[in-house]
């Protein structure tokens, strides 16, 4: 006779809290990879449609490795690698938010580029007959332009990071699926934390998603 599979969620009700620490983590993780993605996503995408070529090969050949290779070996290499290439181990923490910034950073770069090249022209060339520089152009004029057409596209990006971030675990980074798995060791049993983590990243996500959506609701009714 085939045996049933028996669940015992009750077991796992003390070990909660320790679970539930995990998600400072993450969001911290996710938060600072975010920000620098997002700060080296501007440069990129400033280099790609900049008139001076070397850039734009640069920023593409950047994309292009970035986006071309996994991520969990990027954030191998640059934790596994880093005494060998810089003679120092990097702790797991800076590597987890080094090796996802660098990779939210190609894809966001895209992300702002296609933003910039939406924005009528018109604003530019109104820009330039009156005088306003380059910089003062991008920043105050087309950036902000930019930005509140692609907050979508840059919210979606957030929340792949958000749930991406579970394989910081291989490295022993001390997040929700690394404290799920300690738990299901501990009791010989991982189908439930691991289920536990599961619902946790699906909560993280339903949320980001609704703050996403309410923001963009707002943005729509400042135009």
């Amino acid at each position: 006779m085939r045996q049933v599979m028996n669940l015992d969620f009750a077991q796992f009700i003390p070990s909660m809290p320790y679970i539930l620490k995990g998600i400072g983590v993450t969001l911290q993780i996710v938060l600072l990879a975010g920000l620098l993605g997002f700060a080296l996503g501007i440069i990129l995408a400033l280099f790609k449609i900049s008139s001076l070529k070397y850039l734009g090969w640069l920023a593409d050949a950047y994309t292009s490795i970035f986006r071309g290779t996994p991520l969990v070996l990027q954030l191998m290499l640059i934790y596994y690698g880093s005494p060998q290439i810089l003679g120092f181990q990097i702790e797991p923490y800076a590597a987890a938010v080094l090796s996802f910034g660098l990779n939210s950073a190609a894809y966001i770069s895209e992300i702002i580029r296609a933003g910039i090249l939406a924005v009528d022209k018109g604003q530019r060339e109104a820009s330039m007959a009156l005088g306003i520089p380059y910089k003062r152009m991008m920043w105050d004029i087309i950036l902000p332009q930019a930005l509140k057409n692609i907050l979508p596209a840059l919210m979606n990006e957030f929340i792949t990071l958000t749930k991406e971030s579970a394989i910081v675990t291989t490295i022993g980074v001390m997040d929700i699926m690394r404290r799920s798995y300690q738990v299901g060791a501990e009791k010989y049993s991982f189908f439930e934390p691991l289920l536990i983590a599961g619902l946790i990243y699906y909560v993280m996500v339903i949320t980001l998603t609704i703050i996403g959506k309410a923001v963009e609701r707002r943005m729509r009714r400042s135009d």
